[in-house]
């Protein structure tokens, strides 16, 4: 499947802005690939560096057996400071790989991983991780689990739990500090996790589908609460999600990878939505359909080879 460029107008085979049908021949002529936009971006940036780069990163695991697998070929990937920035692409194609990377969680096979200039050697320390599944300790109630992570820095008794008060409150769940776990609903334990990650101030946020698990009223609340605390502090974030809509509502730009094996980008969009924005709301916004269009004709066909191969595996 050929790259696509960045775009603020509709993806490849879709309805141009006043109807009209999509020119690709137009599109393929300015077309630079996405490493170039990257590396255009790093360059206008100046001084600047980016809050996170994978530069060229490869990444290949070696089973018992001796066989190897390549989850991400030669990717590129800039998140700039204060940028919002979402991954989405087909079930299996290496998305939770790349953000173990970022993390430090994973080493490149070949490639580098840099955090706001400097490579990444080991976990990265600027970084806060919210994961997909349940990360609280089932034994620590709801304001232990948010202060564990000062605790575990050596921050004093009294201020991690005023600090910890003071996040439970943010995210809604003043007086219920002293619950555990298991008394709290899904999305209570969300709101948890969320100020767990949060508390350190972080420079990077890093989240791997934080919601998926949640019913769609219960989602939306949670990805406004997101938006709302980040638009607070204006933290760059990486967000890897299986959900259009969330990427295209949430986001500054959107990244698409392709199916596994040897994942990469081939298409990149430009979230240019108006803030503030409301999750519910924005999706009848006509810029929001127009986009959806077009990062799912790109996406379309990636998520049928992600199936494809599944259904035959």
């Amino acid at each position: 499947m050929p790259e696509h460029p960045r775009t603020h107008g509709p993806g490849p085979d879709g309805p141009g802005p006043a109807g009209q049908p999509f020119d690709r021949a137009a599109a393929d002529a300015g077309a630079a690939g996405v490493g170039a936009r990257q590396d255009a971006r790093r360059r206008s940036a100046g001084a600047l560096p980016p809050a996170l780069l994978l530069d060229r990163v490869t990444c290949t695991f070696t089973s018992a057996d001796g066989s190897s697998y390549t989850a991400m070929r030669d990717t590129t990937l800039t998140v700039a400071p204060g940028e919002f920035v979402s991954v989405v692409g087909p079930t299996g194609c290496g998305k939770s790989t790349l953000l173990n990377m970022a993390a430090g969680l994973l080493h490149p096979t070949a490639g580098v991983v840099s955090v706001f200039g400097e490579p990444l050697h080991g976990i990265n320390r600027r970084a806060g991780y919210m994961f997909q599944g349940e990360a609280l300790m089932p034994w620590r109630s709801a304001l232990a689990n948010v202060t564990a992570g000062l605790e575990f820095a050596g921050v004093p008794g009294a201020e991690a739990v005023a600090r910890g008060q003071e996040w439970m409150r943010r995210v809604g769940l003043g007086g219920f500090e002293n619950r555990y776990p298991h008394q709290m609903s899904g999305g209570m334990r969300k709101r948890t996790m969320l100020a767990q990650t949060l508390i350190r101030d972080p420079d990077l946020i890093l989240m791997d589908e934080p919601f998926s698990a949640l019913d769609i009223q219960t989602r939306q609340l949670m990805e406004n609460e997101v938006l709302e605390l980040w638009m607070a502090s204006r933290k760059a974030v990486l967000f890897i999600t299986h959900d259009l809509d969330e990427a295209i509502s949430m986001s500054d730009r959107v990244v698409v990878l392709s199916a596994g094996p040897d994942t990469h980008p081939i298409g990149e969009f430009e979230i240019d939505i108006p803030r503030p924005r409301d999750v519910a709301e924005v999706r009848a916004h006509p810029r929001f359909i127009e986009l959806h269009q077009a990062i799912w004709a790109v996406l379309r066909d990636e998520v049928l080879k992600g199936y494809e191969r599944q259904r035959r595996a």
